[in-house]
């Protein structure tokens, strides 16, 4: 017989969540593992002890949790999915029939919170991971990525010229002086419409990076219609030859977006021009948990931010008994300021150097203790000075052209040029050096393969899977508690996958381990057998 269900909603319903949602729910067992009544301390300060009561820090850190859990980087789209989701529910705290907190709450409250509350959630499940034997901490791996910004490359404004500002903070304060110090004969200071003033500057307006890069303004500048139309292009080379000046790419020295002036222009190769910023993730190769993370501004290099990453992921295992000894990362933390910071910290460092890098001069060789570098035929290229050249400071090694006059080696010497024969090194060279002879290991050559197998994998969960593909949020400082947040989801998906090793798996591994040495043994100990057999019976017969 065909049944029919018919739908009437019950008046009045006796229901627990905790009866729907199974016991191997990822957010009942996270209810189960996460302890953050901590939070209530920490966060006492930023409330007062009167007015309406805020949303509970508890459910806010884990509505957080949720978010990048669920890979939800809206607000509105967290509260919306957790209204619908029973287990959620569950895991907050709220029945079926409450009504959720209004999604602008969380934004207020992730501004109402500072950096060092999501620092200490993060260092809470980074201990529990500790204490479940995941981290080993002897030795991270490092690598740096782009997150996109909350803003437009359309909305960025050319830069106002800041020495004008200058020259006018210069003058107010000046006339502010005089007001106090200058009596003017009489003790009566100069009224201000007596001084001589300097007729006001015009100053241009902002232009919109949309304008900049198609060339408007042009026209009042030159009297030159370069607007859209079907123009061949020797018409519009024709006009360019006039005097029209070419347009300028905008640049982080030149604009800037007003409403996150943090988001720096930044590009990958292969990918377009945006607005980023530049995390930096540090994992232990272990197990592939994350132990630090931090966001600067795009415009840095993965080399000036190893200094600041070392000192924060070294201070997160000490925190917790474990010691750093080696760091792992690519080409791009190659600098000197990065390997001195490495030595200086000591730690072990396994970075491949840039391609500029030269560890020996073909066809010359350096003398120590008289700093100076000595080529095939004899003649020396003495120290002559260190220099500032494209930001780095170089050692140049110089000796006048004529005492190379007439060298049969002209064609293929690399440092013979027109004026001077020069051979230019940076003064960190011995850092270099050090770490060149270290890569050259069986053991840099492993390492190199674990790196890629260890961080970039990690990173490509937290984009794709954890939310930080693009931020929601405006600023540095807010970007920040965005990726901590995505890693704290990760680091407790990890936990909740570790299964530690029980007494009985470590005493089968021992046993098999004891049976192929017996029978190792026991296979050398035939085979001598059998060679001094073999002796014997030569020395008999």
């Amino acid at each position: 017989m065909q049944g029919k269900k018919l739908r009437q909603e019950k008046l009045f319903i006796t229901y627990q969540l905790s009866n729907s949602v199974p016991l191997d729910n990822i957010y009942r067992r996270l209810n189960d593992l996460l302890d953050l009544n901590f939070l209530y301390k920490a966060t006492a300060k930023y409330y007062g002890s009167v007015g309406p009561k805020s949303i509970d820090p508890v459910v806010f850190m884990k509505l957080m949790i949720v978010g990048y859990l669920e890979n939800l980087n809206s607000d509105r789209r967290i509260i919306g999915v957790s209204a619908m989701r029973m287990d959620i529910r569950y895991f907050i705290g709220y029945d079926i029939d409450e009504e959720l907190p209004w999604h602008s709450t969380l934004s207020r409250t992730r501004q109402l919170y500072s950096q060092d509350i999501f620092t200490d959630l993060f260092k809470q499940v980074l201990k529990q991971c500790v204490d479940m034997g995941m981290i080993s901490g002897r030795r991270q791996a490092v690598d740096g990525f782009f997150i996109k910004a909350n803003a437009s490359l359309d909305s960025m404004v050319e830069k106002e010229i800041m020495a004008e500002a200058e020259t006018y903070s210069r003058e107010l304060a000046s006339n502010e002086e005089d007001d106090s110090t200058n009596d003017n004969g009489n003790g009566k200071g100069i009224r201000v419409e007596d001084r001589d003033r300097e007729p006001i500057k015009k100053v241009n307006p902002k232009k919109h990076f949309t304008q900049v890069v198609s060339g408007e303004g042009a026209t009042e500048r030159t009297g030159i219609d370069i607007s859209p139309s079907p123009l061949s292009i020797a018409t519009r080379n024709e006009l360019i030859d006039k005097g029209l000046k070419p347009k300028i790419n905008p640049s982080n020295k030149t604009h800037y977006n007003p409403h996150d002036p943090d988001a720096k222009i930044s590009v990958k190769p292969g990918k377009a021009t945006a607005l980023n910023y530049l995390g930096q993730v540090c994992v232990d190769t272990a197990t592939h948990v994350i132990t630090h993370v931090q966001v600067f501004t795009a415009e840095k290099h993965d080399s000036q931010c190893l200094a600041a990453v070392l000192r924060h992921v070294k201070g997160n295992l000490n925190e917790n008994g474990l010691a750093l000894q080696e760091i792992i990362a690519d080409t791009g933390y190659s600098s000197g300021d990065a390997l001195k910071a490495l030595e200086t910290q000591k730690i072990t460092g396994y970075i491949p150097n840039r391609t500029q890098f030269n560890y020996q001069r073909e066809g010359f060789t350096y003398h120590p203790e008289g700093d100076y570098y000595q080529c095939e035929k004899g003649v020396q290229l003495k120290y002559n000075g260190v220099y500032l050249t494209g930001g780095y400071w170089m050692k140049d090694y110089t000796v006048i052209r004529k005492a190379c006059d007439g060298c049969t080696l002209q064609p293929d010497c690399s440092a013979y040029a027109e004026k001077r024969t020069l051979i230019r090194e940076t003064i960190d060279k011995p850092y270099y050096d050090r770490m060149h002879v270290r890569l050259q290991t069986r053991k840099a050559c492993a390492l190199k393969k674990l790196r890629q197998s260890t961080v970039e994998p990690v990173i490509g969960t937290l984009v794709n899977y954890n939310g930080i593909k693009r931020v929601n949020t405006k600023g540095l400082q807010a970007a920040n508690k965005c990726l901590t947040m995505s890693a704290v989801a990760y680091n407790l998906k990890k936990m909740l996958k570790h299964k530690p090793r029980l007494i009985q798996d470590n005493i089968q591994t021992l046993k098999k381990r004891l049976k192929q040495d017996i029978m190792l043994w026991f296979s050398r100990y035939q085979l001598n057998k059998q060679y001094h057999l073999h002796i014997l019976s030569v020395a008999l017969f």
